[in-house]
């Protein structure tokens, strides 16, 4: 019983740390951070977003939640990337290497790059906790929607296309119908970070 309420104490204070170290919520504009490309370079937020909308999607490489949503981001992709939507996929798992990404992304033909958060400091400062996660982001860097793709992890079970209603809406200058939904996926693998 001591084990149990140890890992229990131990999760709510993860949880914990991780709601206080975020800062990009629903809402609130989000300022200039860097990501590294695959080959380890640093890039700045502002250089590879788009003046219009920028849609973040927290992906994994192992994750079968986020391998079931492969094709269905490339549709995405291939749909709004023509009206103006930048997509950019970033990799916070911390078991998940540069070289593992990169081959992930060859092998599934992603048009969109592949970024990765080395130390999963920019999954900290949104709050992402699971794979996929998404945001999307206003020509005003403010977060307009957060939350799941659609509402099943099954294509054929899908009755609501979340993320895609967010973006006809903030492309139509439009609030969302619902600005926030429950992700679901598998747990970002974040790196220990001493207190």
């Amino acid at each position: 019983m001591k084990l149990w309420t140890k890992a229990i104490l131990c999760g709510t204070i993860s949880i914990a740390a991780l709601l206080s170290a975020q800062e990009f919520k629903v809402g609130s504009q989000v300022t200039d951070f860097r990501i590294n490309q695959l080959d380890g370079t640093a890039v700045q937020f502002s250089a590879i977003k788009s003046s219009s909308v920028t849609v973040l999607m927290f992906i994994s490489v192992q994750c079968p939640v986020s391998n079931s949503y492969n094709e269905r981001m490339n549709a995405l992709y291939r749909d709004y990337s023509p009206k103006g939507v930048k997509f950019i996929a970033i990799n916070a798992n911390s078991a998940e290497s540069p070289s593992a990404v990169l081959e992930h992304a060859r092998a599934h033909n992603f048009s969109f790059p592949v970024y990765k958060d080395q130390n999963n400091s920019v999954a900290d400062e949104f709050g992402a906790t699971v794979t996929p996660e998404t945001y999307v982001i206003d020509s005003t860097a403010t977060i307009r929607y957060h939350g799941s793709i659609d509402d099943s992890m099954k294509e054929s079970r899908v009755t609501t296309q979340r993320l895609r209603l967010a973006l006809d809406a903030v492309l139509a200058g439009k609030e969302p119908s619902q600005t926030e939904t429950k992700a679901f996926g598998c747990s970002i693998k974040r790196v220990s970070k001493s207190s």
